[in-house]
């Protein structure tokens, strides 16, 4: 099943519980395949709020069944190193650094860092080297925030 039908099958089910459904990473290695469903809250995600979104979402999984085979449920929150999956989301995040792998090469390169600009359309426009990128949502295979660590630890003594 597509990351597009488990959004549609699961993204409600995620809102309904109160929280912000961020996004899926479906691993396709046959020997190990994982789904992990990133949630997010205003205040922040507990391990109880993962266990509990999990066993929601696994009993939907159960009946639905979406997904042929076994595989891994992970529940998680999206971490200092945010995924990106949505045009919001890269606008939310404009004037971030990311870090973001394409499916297919443009300009030769499939593998991109810089500062969000911000989105037109369905693309991504963002700063790599001083030079303006445009990204086409479409062939945006994962992008991740790149955090400020420095930024992050500086009021510390």
């Amino acid at each position: 099943m597509s990351s597009g039908k488990l959004t549609s099958l699961l993204q409600p089910l995620v809102e309904d519980l109160g929280y912000e459904f961020v996004g899926i990473d479906h691993s396709s290695n046959p020997k190990n395949p994982v789904l992990v469903i990133y949630i997010d809250a205003p205040e922040g995600i507990a391990i109880e709020d993962c266990a509990r979104v999990s066993r929601e979402i696994a009993a939907l999984l159960d009946v639905e069944d979406p997904i042929p085979g076994q595989y891994q449920l992970e529940v998680s929150s999206p971490g200092l190193d945010r995924p990106l999956f949505t045009l919001v989301q890269f606008q939310k995040f404009s004037g971030e650094i990311v870090k973001v792998s394409l499916f297919a090469p443009q300009d030769g390169r499939r593998k991109f860092k810089g500062k969000i600009l911000g989105t037109e359309e369905n693309q991504v426009i963002m700063e790599q080297d001083g030079v303006k990128v445009t990204l086409d949502l479409g062939n945006i295979a994962k992008a991740r925030l790149v955090p400020d660590f420095a930024g992050l630890f500086a009021g510390r003594g």
